[in-house]
């Protein structure tokens, strides 16, 4: 390219030319304006249409804004409800809390100004965003963190010092932390990892209050050949479900439960139940992305793409066995084997399968398709209710009755918009709320629905809505939430870097 050359004066002769294009009298004339013709008015808009209005609406009591990122995931402290945590894209953990009856909490249809909540610890230390919390069961002493940088990082939830007691690194990314509910292994948990690895890990405490303590590995799996995108135990803590994006389903026996009741896969190994789209009544083309487990635990569903879902029965062991088996493992708990689990296409084992019939461990007990995208969340609701709700990308919710052949009870095809459902959670019963399902989505609202029915909504129960999140496809979605109060609070994880606390009782 050749180098440019300075601008010069004009010649005389070229100036004399553009003289002659303009006359100096008509430099100064008006052009009239038509009087038929309208105002200056936007491009591309009707005159007559009246300007869209961006309507602002917070119905929060308060809120947590010192990220600086998206809030990727939030975690509730098992025993204290008004603590929790939330981590996100900004590679920081925070955690805080809130006192659903301070009076210093206005209402939500108060004028007053919603408090800006302080919090109690800043937690630094991984690389990339936080994907994954969790409290350890049955007493929240660890807060677990889990990034994008594949560290798995355990600190103490004592004050002053919230301190960094260990911490492990053996996979790429982490998807998911699930804490083991058994009281016979406290502080264990499993994790999902991008590459399709499950494992079980325990924090093993020298101190007694746990400020010495160490991540030790119980079981690694690596049958999953794609991510690992979701985990459930069962509701005693003695075995593992996991789905991945390859379209495998495995049911895990960590603690060797199920093998000390002679319940064991095929393969001889510690797969309890293996299923896999080479079977083609189980295949799901695109993967599975949520699994739930029946407060029974007899039988578990996983969703996937395309809407599709499946009820697989699996095991319930005996308390006899269960408590001896857990016995046994506690004894040799530090082992730390890392163990290749090996499966096939389908196994199971004599132990009493669903509902108590005897051969339907890992059988196929439903398939059914009720939802046009993605399943990406399922909750089943307690005792004496019988409903699953399951969460689609395409923003519907839909209710099944698993006691009467799964039939659809409702089906809320815009139960946020068209946006997507992210999660679905049923208050417990105890709150005397049993019959009451919340749910948030990629539209920044998190909704409550009466699962009995009703008039409001035409007819899909409705019982409220509350908004403070941008949404509307503008990164501010919401992302997860827990619940507390009994019932009478949401915390959110905001993709607009703000948590907000909802007064649902209001």
């Amino acid at each position: 390219m050749a180098a440019s050359k300075p601008i010069q004066d004009a010649p005389e002769s070229l100036e004399a030319e553009e003289d002659a294009l303009l006359d100096a009298a008509d430099a100064g004339e008006e052009i009239p304006q038509n009087e038929d013709e309208d105002e200056d008015h936007p491009m591309d808009s009707d005159p007559d249409e009246p300007l869209d209005e961006i309507q602002l609406q917070n119905d929060s009591i308060a809120h947590f804004d010192s990220h600086k990122d998206s809030i990727f995931c939030i975690a509730q402290h098992p025993t204290d409800p008004s603590i929790v945590a939330t981590g996100g894209g900004d590679d920081t953990t925070f955690l805080w809390s809130y006192d659903p009856t301070s009076s210093s909490l206005p209402t939500s249809n108060s004028l007053r100004e919603r408090p800006s909540l302080q919090s109690l610890a800043k937690i630094t230390g991984h690389t990339d965003s936080i994907n994954a919390l969790t409290f350890t069961q049955p007493d929240g002493t660890y807060l677990l963190t889990g990034g994008l940088d594949g560290q798995i990082r355990a600190h103490l939830t004592t004050s002053p010092s919230y301190q960094l007691v260990s911490s492990a690194q053996e996979v790429p990314e982490i998807n998911f932390l699930a804490p083991c509910p058994a009281p016979s292994y406290p502080d264990t948990f499993a994790l999902g990892a991008s590459d399709g690895s499950v494992w079980v890990y325990t924090i093993s405490s020298t101190h007694e209050n746990g400020s010495e303590a160490e991540l030790q590995v119980l079981q690694a799996y690596y049958l999953h050949t794609a991510s690992c995108t979701a985990a459930a135990w069962t509701p005693d803590g003695n075995l593992l479900a996991t789905v991945a994006e390859d379209g495998t389903f495995y049911v895990w026996d960590p603690f060797g439960a199920a093998a000390a009741q002679g319940v064991t896969g095929k393969s001889g190994g510690q797969t309890i139940v293996s299923l896999t789209p080479e079977d083609a009544r189980f295949a799901v083309e695109g993967g599975l992305y949520s699994i739930a487990i029946a407060p029974s635990g007899a039988f578990a569903v996983v969703g996937g793409a395309g809407g599709n879902i499946r009820v697989v029965g699996l095991p319930r062991l005996g308390v006899e066995g269960a408590s001896s088996a857990q016995g046994e493992r506690k004894g040799a708990k530090g082992g730390g084997a890392k163990d290749k689990a090996g499966g096939g296409k389908r196994s199971g084992g004599p132990a009493s399968g669903s509902d108590g019939a005897t051969g339907q461990v890992g059988q196929i007990l439903a398939s059914f398709q009720a939802q046009g995208d993605s399943v990406e969340t399922l909750a089943f609701s307690e005792p004496p209710l019988t409903l699953l709700a399951a969460g689609s990308v395409d923003g519907s919710v839909v209710l099944f009755d698993y006691a009467h052949m799964w039939a659809v009870r409702r089906q809320i095809k815009e139960a946020h918009d068209g946006f997507a459902a992210v999660k679905v959670e049923f208050l417990p019963q105890r709150t005397g709320l049993g019959h009451v399902l919340t749910s948030c989505g990629m539209d920044g609202v998190v909704r409550r629905w009466d699962v009995r029915g009703g008039t409001a909504a035409g007819g899909q129960g409705l019982i409220g809505e509350w908004k403070g999140h941008r949404g509307d496809g503008e990164g501010g979605g919401v992302l997860g939430f827990v619940q507390g109060g009994n019932g009478k609070t949401a915390i959110t994880a905001g993709d607009d870097a703000v948590s907000l606390v909802f007064d649902m009782a209001a």
